[in-house]
């Protein structure tokens, strides 16, 4: 007897292979077998007739890390009722490990007040360690951050490192991939990633090609200088042959769009010569991202303290502002989603902001900067459909929801700050896009994107595909009722359609409810 059976589904096994008709036995944690199984018995028993049944989708690019969740909502909801059953964090060049000083967590800081913080490990094997305490309900693995590796060493200093501070940069980053790390992000944008020189980023790159790790990367200019920006990323991979992943490609505003196809053949080129690159992508022409963005680097030197002096100086604040004009802002699609002490800001556009206080936009942006200690999320309508579209069909393209996992539950008031609505419907979205309204892509090629393409990128041997001895990683789900509920002013909604979520043969989610009785994620390690 089998502990689960899923019986008359419509298989769609993530490989790209063609959609059968199969029943599959679940055994422990793993895929037991996969046939007609009529004369089978199982404890329990789904009938899954006029349903697809699927892998776990994959998430390469999350932030509930960062961002804290997921140790303040441990169940991830937000993910699984997606179908999202593994994800990976330490995107940008922050990871909540390692972490052996105080100014090591700084490049998370932007996100949450030191407060909310609790660390009680330095190695990642004991943040390992701490998370398996959770309980999580969902897997999740992580990469190791080239800005917390940086702070590591030099603290707050942005600066060239020196070759000794560059070896014990790659001596930590080696430490945490022998314990788990799948490999280094970046983000060559910040202030640390602009300090930091070509040899530097080569020798820790070449760290993650010894130990057969991934590169993943923020890309430091995804506006007019995007062909640049990319470029240096591909030089990267094919000096130090390391596989890499552009992390949310886009390009952003008017000036960059026209140079998305030329991106495109950058990579395809890149790919004929055999360097290893790929990409995912959200389905919104919304970013989302902290309003210190908006600031040029000259600003951002320093800590919290320091840069919140220069908007009280009035040369330095003039200079702002100029700065906010040459950036042509559109400042009617640009939404404040979250300022903690700024509440009745959040929803509205800049430009309606500014109507009601009678300042000049450029002096909210620094007004709720400066109230909010820096702390202010947008939401900013700059990306072109057109774009997205064309980097779906893409054969190295995979979907991700740049997201961050939350528990409604958790939520005390969801009438205040917002979350990004790609956090509860980014692959129903996706789904509903290019497989059911533009019919750009098959149920099974749009499957593969969201579960075998990534587990492949990620180097996951028994994630990603429903073959026998693989993790029962499985959801089941209506594909006429699938999609995504979240709004931009109501984002805290789940995603309709997603029926059944086993996670390593756990039942975790049952008729579109959480079950709580059992938790099955795993902590997911570099094999």
């Amino acid at each position: 007897m089998y502990d689960v059976i899923i019986k008359n589904g419509t298989v769609i096994d993530g490989t790209g292979s063609r959609a059968v008709r199969a029943d599959i036995a679940v055994d422990g944690e793993k895929i037991k077998k996969i046939a007609n199984l009529k004369n089978e018995e199982a404890k329990l028993t789904i009938d899954a007739e006029n349903l697809y049944v699927t892998p776990g989708f994959i998430d390469l690019t999350t932030h509930s890390d960062s961002h804290w969740t997921l140790f303040s909502h441990p169940n991830q909801e937000s993910f699984l009722m997606q179908g999202i059953t593994t994800i990976l964090g330490g995107h940008g060049g922050s990871s909540l490990a390692p972490i052996i000083n105080k100014e090591s967590i700084g490049s998370i800081e932007k996100w949450l007040e030191p407060s909310d913080i609790n660390i009680n490990w330095q190695t990642l094997e004991q943040f390992f360690s701490e998370l398996s305490k959770h309980n999580l309900k969902i897997n999740f693995g992580t990469l190791t951050g080239h800005e917390t590796l940086r702070r590591n060493i030099l603290k707050n200093q942005v600066r060239r490192a020196k070759n000794e501070e560059i070896k014990e940069m790659a001596n930590l980053l080696a430490q945490s991939l022998n314990e788990g790390s799948f490999g280094l992000s970046t983000n060559l944008g910040s202030l640390h990633g602009q300090a930091a020189s070509d040899s530097e980023i080569d020798a820790l790159l070449q760290t993650v090609t010894q130990n057969n790790g991934t590169s993943m990367h923020h890309m430091e200019d995804e506006g007019k200088n995007l062909l640049p920006a990319l470029s240096r990323i591909i030089t990267f991979l094919r000096t130090t042959r390391v596989k890499g992943h552009i992390a949310h490609l886009k390009a952003i505003g008017r000036m960059a769009w026209e140079y998305f196809d030329n991106a495109l053949s950058m990579i395809e080129n890149a790919r004929k010569e055999g360097v290893q690159i790929t990409c995912d992508f959200y389905p919104y022409t919304r970013t989302g991202s902290n309003m210190s963005s908006l600031l040029p680097s000259w600003a951002l030197l320093g800590n919290e303290e320091k840069v919140m002096s220069l908007f009280k100086n009035e040369v330095s604040r003039k200079n702002l502002k100029n700065h906010f004009k040459e950036l042509t802002l559109h400042y009617n699609k640009i939404t404040v989603a979250s300022a903690q002490h700024s509440a009745n800001s959040v929803g509205k556009t800049l430009k309606e902001i500014s109507e009601m206080s009678g300042l000049t936009p450029e002096d909210v942006i620094l007004q709720l900067l400066e109230i909010n200690n820096l702390r202010v999320s947008i939401f900013n309508e700059v990306l072109l459909e057109k774009n997205i579209e064309n980097l779906s069909a893409k054969p190295y393209s995979m979907i991700a929801s740049d997201g961050v996992g939350y528990d409604l539950s958790k939520i005390k008031d969801s009438g205040s700050d917002l979350a990004h609505p790609r956090s509860f419907g980014a692959f129903p979205k996706a789904i509903n896009w290019f497989v059911k309204q533009k019919k750009s892509l098959s149920w099974e090629d749009m499957i593969y994107k969201m579960s075998g393409l990534p587990a492949a990128t990620l180097g996951l041997e028994k994630r990603g595909a429903l073959k026998e001895d693989h993790y029962a990683d499985i959801i089941i789900f209506n594909p006429q009722e699938i999609k995504d509920t979240a709004t931009y002013e109501n984002p805290f909604s789940y995603s309709k359609g997603i029926k059944f979520v086993f996670v390593n043969g756990v039942l975790t989610i049952a008729e579109d409810k959480l079950k709580n009785d059992k938790s099955g994620g795993k902590i997911i390690k570099k094999e």
